[in-house]
């Protein structure tokens, strides 16, 4: 019998990581991620530990490289496990960048021994097409095929094929799902079945805005912005929310032609995020039609003229005390996404006591870390701790939930919904509590006939 065990993502929406047990002596891992917020167990190096065995694991699929969906591959590597690393070609081409950041950070800055483990991954990560089956190394009766996810770049989900006492079985493992309507990247499809489903529930007890309202708000707060002659704070992720802001910022300056529009800053502090642009821009074959249309007409959605990147940390520093004191509108994304390390922890301790800011959340802010706390206390006057000083919020703060790469509630329940057979099975991971039970039920009525259980 084939069982699944979870090490991750059950109690929340971080450290994702699950085991598809095929035998006594062998299983395959689907991601590896790190815990974040309130889900963490301490220091980031305490973040990256596995309380799993990993003799019995012969390869690892990865749904997509955010930081909580692979932050714990080195932990994985160095317990022992030398198997194939199976991802689609654009995440084994994001996946080093992402891990080398993650080391510094959490672990070592020691160029040689990171080099060492860069080496090692790039002799075991095997990419892979979209859409095709393919034999998984050193694993009878299993194969698999990655398909486009609609996340970020290279994201997909995976169906497994698993042939046991002449029986076969899909199981299939969502990974993060993206929102139809997105920019950049196409939307998922539904698959034809699944025997076995593990679904994930970020967003499944809440709708997103459309997107013409989310770019409205978005060009209203901005509007604001430049009455005010202040800075737009965004915290976000380097790889899939940056790169769909500026898709969405470059349309609205290109309709405002001949504005005060075309003088506002549209910073980019990241060197990661800069990295993952340049990436997005030499992987257009994988945007949507609007996209690739948007760039045959000659327009560049990823390199407009108002762009600009900051590379070193001098740069940063200069950039956070002029906007501090000049008051010039600008517009500034910095990681992280959840306001708890990065570039943009510096931007919010200099710029949250100043009215004349907004900063606008367009991603998921676990709780437990600084962003949730600025995005719950901000709007009353409060205060939030930020490298163990107290900063008054003076700042506006401000929510778009529509610009978040995740599916919602009705995505979910369609993505299920289209499957000719459905699953008998389904499990619900990475999510709040309240967002599995929601969606629990939302299933339930779709899927009277199917075993839905919350690990």
């Amino acid at each position: 019998m084939i069982t699944i065990k979870h090490h991750g993502a059950t109690s929340g929406v971080t450290g994702s990581c699950h085991e598809l047990v095929l035998d006594k002596q062998s299983s395959v891992l689907i991601d590896c991620g790190m815990f974040q917020g309130e889900e963490a167990s301490g220091t980031e190096s305490d973040n990256l530990k596995l309380d799993f065995p990993v003799s019995n694991v012969k390869a690892l699929f990865i749904t997509h490289c955010h930081i909580d969906h692979v932050g714990r591959i080195p932990s994985l590597m160095a317990a022992g496990f030398n198997g194939p690393v199976y991802a689609s070609k654009a995440t084994a081409r994001l996946l080093p960048l992402v891990l080398e950041d993650a080391l510094k950070i959490g672990v070592t800055r020691n160029a040689t021994l990171i080099r060492q483990f860069l080496n090692l991954l790039s002799q075991q990560v095997q990419p892979v097409e979209y859409k095709q089956w393919h034999p998984v190394e050193s694993v009878e009766g299993l194969r698999f095929r990655f398909k486009p996810a609609g996340h970020i770049l290279g994201s997909a989900y995976i169906e497994f094929e698993c042939s046991v006492d002449n029986t076969k079985e899909i199981i299939l493992f969502s990974g993060d799902l993206g929102a139809p309507y997105a920019p950049l990247l196409p939307a998922p499809q539904a698959p034809w079945r699944a025997d076995r489903l593990i679904i994930e529930s970020t967003y499944g007890d809440k709708l997103h805005e459309n997107r013409r309202n989310r770019r409205k708000q978005l060009e209203n707060i901005i509007a604001h912005c430049l009455q005010d002659a202040g800075t737009v704070l965004i915290p976000a992720f380097s790889i899939g929310r940056t790169q769909e802001l500026l898709y969405e910022l470059e349309d609205i300056i290109h309709r405002q032609k001949g504005t005060a529009w075309e003088n506002i800053d549209v910073i980019v502090d990241s060197p990661l995020a800069a990295k993952f642009t340049q990436h997005y821009r030499e992987l257009s074959t994988l945007w949507d039609a609007e996209a690739k249309t948007r760039k045959q007409h000659g327009r560049h959605p990823l390199a407009f003229e108002q762009l600009i990147t900051i590379d070193s940390h001098s740069q940063h520093l200069k950039l956070v005390n002029y906007l501090t004191s000049s008051g010039r509108p600008a517009i500034v994304i910095a990681a992280s996404g959840m306001c708890a390390g990065g570039r943009i922890v510096n931007y919010l301790k200099a710029l949250l006591p100043d009215p004349r800011t907004e900063v606008l959340f367009v991603g998921y802010q676990a709780k437990g870390t600084p962003g949730h706390d600025i995005q719950k206390y901000g709007p009353a006057g409060g205060y939030v701790y930020l490298d163990n000083e107290k900063i008054d919020i003076r700042a506006g703060v401000y929510t778009i939930s529509g610009y978040s790469a995740h599916a919602d509630q009705k995505d979910l329940i369609s993505f299920v919904k289209r499957m000719r057979y459905k699953p008998k099975e389904i499990r619900i991971v990475h999510g709040d509590k309240e967002a599995k039970r929601v969606l629990k039920a939302e299933l339930k009525k779709i899927t009277p006939e199917t075993e839905i259980i919350i690990p």
